[in-house]
C-alpha cells in the first residue's frame, strides 16, 4: 500500500506500483481496462504522476508483457532445466509451476492470451512463448533418453493439458491436484512414480495445503 497517498503531497508512486495496479486491472477487466486515468484513481495519484515513470500507455503495456514473459515463460523454462535424478523428478520440478502462483501466474497467462486475440504483435509474442515452453519441456525429456518424436508428443501432452486447465478456468484445490500427481506422472512419462520423489514434491507444497491463503 506504499504507493497510495493523498493527492497534493508530491508522491508519484513507483514504477512497480503502477505496474502492479495495471496487472490487477488487466486480470479484472482485460487490456481495455488498463487506462491511465483509472489507474491513477485506483492509486489515488495524479494522472501526471504516471508520466514520471512511463512515456505513455504503450510503455506500461510493454512493462506488463515483460513481467509476463519473465515470470511465466522464464520460470517455466528454468524449472525444466533444474537438475533431477529422473524424468519423473524433472517433471515434478515443472509441476511446481502449476501449483505455485509465484512461479507461474495462471491468471496472468489467461489474461495475456485473451489480450493476444486482439493484438497481432502480442499474438506473435505468445506464439513464441508457447513454442519456447514446449521446446524446453521437449529438451527435458530428451535429456532423459526419450527419442525426439516421443519427447515432442509428451511435451505437448503436458503443456496442452495445463493450457486447457487455464483456458477452461478449471477450479481444483491444491490437495486435489496433488492427489492426481502420481497418475499424471505415469501418463506423461510412462514411468512408475517413485514414492520418495513424490514425497519430496508434496513436502515442498505441504505448507500451502495447510494454509492455502497464505
Amino acid at each position: 500500500m506504499d504507493d497510495i497517498a493523498p493527492l497534493g503531497r508530491g508522491w508519484r508512486g513507483t514504477e512497480s506500483g503502477w505496474i502492479d495496479a495495471a496487472y490487477a486491472m488487466l486480470i479484472e477487466g482485460g487490456v481495455e481496462a488498463v487506462k491511465i486515468q483509472p489507474l491513477a484513481k485506483r492509486l489515488r495519484l495524479s494522472r501526471t504522476s504516471f508520466y514520471w515513470h512511463f512515456t505513455d500507455r504503450e510503455a506500461l503495456l510493454a512493462a506488463l508483457i515483460a513481467r509476463w514473459q519473465e515470470k511465466n515463460t522464464g520460470n517455466l523454462i528454468r524449472q525444466t532445466e533444474l537438475a533431477a535424478p529422473s524424468i519423473n523428478a524433472a517433471v515434478l520440478n515443472l509441476f511446481d509451476c502449476w501449483v505455485t502462483p509465484n512461479l507461474f501466474d495462471a491468471d496472468l497467462d489467461h489474461a495475456m492470451r485473451n489480450w493476444a486475440r486482439t493484438d497481432p504483435s502480442l499474438k506473435t509474442a505468445f506464439d513464441c512463448a508457447d513454442a519456447a515452453r514446449v521446446t524446453a519441456i521437449r529438451a527435458m525429456f530428451e535429456r532423459y533418453g526419450y527419442a525426439a518424436e516421443e519427447a515432442d508428443i509428451r511435451a505437448n501432452a503436458i503443456y496442452l493439458t495445463q493450457v486447457g486447465y487455464i483456458a477452461l478456468g478449471t477450479e481444483e484445490t491444491l490437495e486435489a491436484r496433488l492427489r492426481r500427481i502420481p497418475t499424471y506422472l505415469e501418463t506423461f512419462t510412462g514411468k512408475p512414480t517413485d514414492p520418495t520423489e513424490l514425497q519430496a514434491f508434496v513436502a515442498r507444497h505441504r505448507a500451502r495445503m495447510l494454509n492455502p491463503d497464505g
